[in-house]
């Protein structure tokens, strides 16, 4: 099959024959629909995150499933699914508790070493020993062979290739609003970077009855679309001092501050924010060895917190489907977060619409 292959920062990404075998107990196969091009992807071909390779790339995608290992039930031959890149193992204490996102086993097995539930990988090539997954998933091929946690089946009436989306950035995004930060009706909420993980923590606020809800960008047309989403106020980074103009609006600080792109300045700029008793919830992901400074003791007087959120604190097999219900019956936007949709052999030309051209999500299909 073919699939996209990082090995280094230093090369070309590789559209190229990848071989992948036969799902093992307790996994699935799933010809893949649609691929979203992430940040998180453009951290790995940058090089800012450490990552086994060669690597076959991609964490958000969406397919059918074609096969069954040995023991699985939950699936059927034919069924619809979103790939979640955190495919809970069940049998962690953080799984049994119901913290599906901080699965220990995906934590320290599958996503660093690159590899499925046993330790090995069903990705080869020809001259190359180790083929690694990236977090599970490999969405940027023509298939995939994921625990079968991470294919979370959904109706099948709703649209595959856009809900690709729901498996990264409308999970991590509203999760992280109604999950991790639990955010109340009436609160004020303040969302910067309007990407298509902010603008998912936009439209999570609305859901959860946020009175006020900013969104902040370098970008205009960005702050545009966050209105669209559910923002009552914007902010255009680009042209005034983002927190001067959000003391500007909420004089008293807001109730919850949503760092969506995980720069130091801005992980600073979202605790800076904060009124009494507030919350900075961390869903943007920097380069690793990234260092942001706060003041503890005005956190300490003031009653307030720093809050990360893993994957929108989503469990997959649960929020998945109710996130795609959402979007079927209208309460959540998916089809303005995407920007375009490209052959799987463009995947290179896909980085830059993201890098580059400001694009949301660019979805490739094999």
């Amino acid at each position: 099959m073919k699939a996209i292959v990082f090995r280094s920062p230093d090369q070309p990404l590789e559209y190229t024959d990848v071989e992948l075998a036969a799902p093992k107990a307790g996994e699935v196969r799933v010809k893949i629909a649609a691929a979203g091009v992430c940040h998180s992807d453009l951290h790995i071909k940058r090089g800012e995150w450490d990552a086994p390779a060669p690597l076959v790339m991609g964490h958000e995608g969406s397919g059918v499933v074609v096969e069954l290992g040995e023991g699985v039930t939950s699936l059927s031959v034919g069924d619809h699914v979103v790939l979640s890149w955190v495919p809970p193992c069940g049998e962690c204490r953080y799984c049994r508790s119901g913290h599906e996102a901080r699965c220990q086993k995906v934590a320290t097995v599958v996503a660093p070493k690159g590899v499925l539930f046993d330790g090995t990988s069903r990705l080869s090539r020809e001259g190359d020993e180790n083929m690694h997954h990236y977090l599970g998933v490999s969405s940027f091929a023509e298939e995939v062979v994921v625990p079968a946690s991470g294919a979370v089946k959904i109706r099948d009436d709703a649209p595959l290739d856009v809900v690709a989306l729901v498996g990264c950035a409308v999970a991590t995004g509203v999760g992280a609003v109604l999950n991790t930060a639990a955010v109340e009706p009436g609160s004020t909420v303040v969302v910067i970077g309007c990407g298509g993980v902010g603008l998912n923590v936009v439209q999570g606020a609305k859901l959860a009855g946020a009175e006020r809800i900013i969104a902040i960008d370098v970008r205009a047309e960005k702050t545009a679309l966050a209105t669209q989403f559910g923002a009552t106020d914007a902010i255009d980074a680009s042209q005034v001092d983002a927190v001067a103009a959000l003391f500007e609006l909420i004089p008293d600080g807001v109730d919850y501050a949503f760092d969506a792109i995980g720069r130091t300045s801005t992980t600073e700029q979202a605790i800076t924010m904060l009124g009494l008793g507030g919350a900075a919830v961390i869903v943007g992901l920097p380069p690793t060895g990234a260092r942001a400074s706060f003041e503890p003791l005005v956190l300490a007087e003031a009653d307030q917190r720093i809050i990360g959120s893993n994957y929108g604190s989503v469990r997959p097999s649960i929020d998945i489907p109710a996130l795609v219900d959402r979007y079927m019956d209208g309460q959540l936007k998916l089809d303005p977060l995407v920007s375009g949709r490209r052959p799987l052999a463009e995947a290179a030309e896909a980085f830059d619409d993201l890098e580059f051209r400001g694009a949301l999500r660019t979805l490739l299909i094999p």
